[in-house]
């Protein structure tokens, strides 16, 4: 028998219907616990999704609020007070390790990497460069820029120029593509890739001809072909 026709049984035949429901009621009276758990079970999850996000937003304004302050001593150079704090203001760095988890404890990554890096403090800036990650068009690309750049403090210059390439690659434009391209090619040439920065020039040069680095790259790319000449 079809399920249509079985449907249709338990409208026109009341004596059916009641069947059906106290099979029901029968299982759910064997069952009682198994039943409520499950119900229990999807109401607390629901619950803690909600509570988890409300937490969240709470902890986010929190966070936005001591940071402020912090990236205010930033900009005026006051490094260590952006960084550590000062009375009852927190620093950078325990904003990051308190609220890390949210958007504002994110951006704490960020700025403690911009200040550690200004103290030249070239490894923990890294760290703490590393530790930020952001979908956003610009400031990414900006943090992996940072972390090339203490890489070239270090005279790590491979290293480096992973990070440059990961700059450039990360969703390029018009407006900042070419200089992380430029910086990539300068660390190539100082970890003796010759070959490589002729090829990043040649992209800037191809990508971004009306960019001011075209005109730099033009002049580099002659210079580094001409030394591959004589060699």
């Amino acid at each position: 028998m079809s399920k249509k026709n079985t449907a249709m049984e338990f409208l026109e035949d009341p004596d059916a219907l009641a069947g059906q429901l106290e099979k029901a009621e029968d299982f759910f009276e064997k069952n009682r616990n198994i039943v409520l758990g499950a119900v229990g079970g999807v109401v607390l999850l629901v619950a803690g999704f909600f509570g988890y996000r409300y937490y969240q937003s709470e902890q986010n304004s929190t966070a936005q609020n001591e940071l402020f302050p912090a990236v205010y001593k930033l900009e005026a150079d006051s490094t260590k007070q952006a960084l550590n704090g000062q009375g009852a203001n927190p620093g950078l760095l325990a904003i990051a390790d308190n609220y890390g988890s949210t958007h504002a404890g994110n951006l704490a990554h960020f700025y403690a990497g911009i200040a550690l890096l200004k103290q030249g403090k070239n490894d923990e800036a890294i760290e703490q460069l590393e530790d930020f990650s952001s979908s956003d068009l610009l400031v990414q690309a900006r943090a992996y820029a940072l972390i090339g750049d203490a890489y070239m403090e270090k005279k790590s210059f491979d290293e480096a120029a992973s990070y440059y390439q990961k700059a450039a690659d990360y969703k390029p434009n018009k407006f900042f593509s070419p200089g992380y391209l430029m910086k990539l090619a300068v660390a190539q040439e100082q970890a003796k890739q010759n070959d490589k920065a002729i090829e990043t020039y040649n992209s800037i040069i191809e990508k971004y001809p009306e960019s001011a680095e075209a005109v730099n790259s033009k002049k580099y790319k002659s210079m580094l072909e001409a030394v591959a000449g004589e060699s």
